[in-house]
């Protein structure tokens, strides 16, 4: 079981740089029980209504690629604490959505897959590079 952040889900379904398709692709077959905040689905949403605008997706097909993000995802989304990340807010420089994934890895004693460079700088006993993980 890992915690993923919104852009490794966003790679695994999303038309894009192919490298971190690939990347995602391998992290989900070396472990298929992804974890995430409940905070992802609104993230997610809002990275299909950047692809929209740009029209690398149309509204159908974004409607779908979020179905299959939910499929994924349903199992395995949690409420986190307030108390929790407000904690990793004062121990860091990340954001409070940031350190969501962050709370959860740690609640579930798992690692923080992720691509985001200042996540992986503050909290790098918890958070591990997709790159490194794949």
């Amino acid at each position: 079981m890992i915690v993923v952040d919104t852009n490794v889900l966003a790679y695994l379904f999303l038309p894009g740089n192919k490298a971190n398709t690939e990347l995602a692709r391998t992290a989900y077959r070396k472990d298929s029980e992804w974890c995430a905040p409940r905070l992802w689905r609104s993230e997610f949403r809002n990275i299909l209504a950047l692809y929209v605008r740009k029209k690398m997706l149309d509204y159908d097909l974004a409607l779908s690629v979020m179905r299959e993000a939910e499929l994924l995802m349903e199992p395995r989304e949690y409420q986190v604490s307030s108390l929790d990340v407000l904690s990793l807010v004062s121990q860091s420089a990340c954001p409070a959505y940031d350190c969501e994934f962050v709370a959860l890895a740690e609640n579930l004693n798992t690692i923080l897959v992720t691509s985001d460079k200042q996540i992986l700088k503050q909290f790098p006993k918890r958070a591990i590079s997709l790159k490194d993980y794949a």
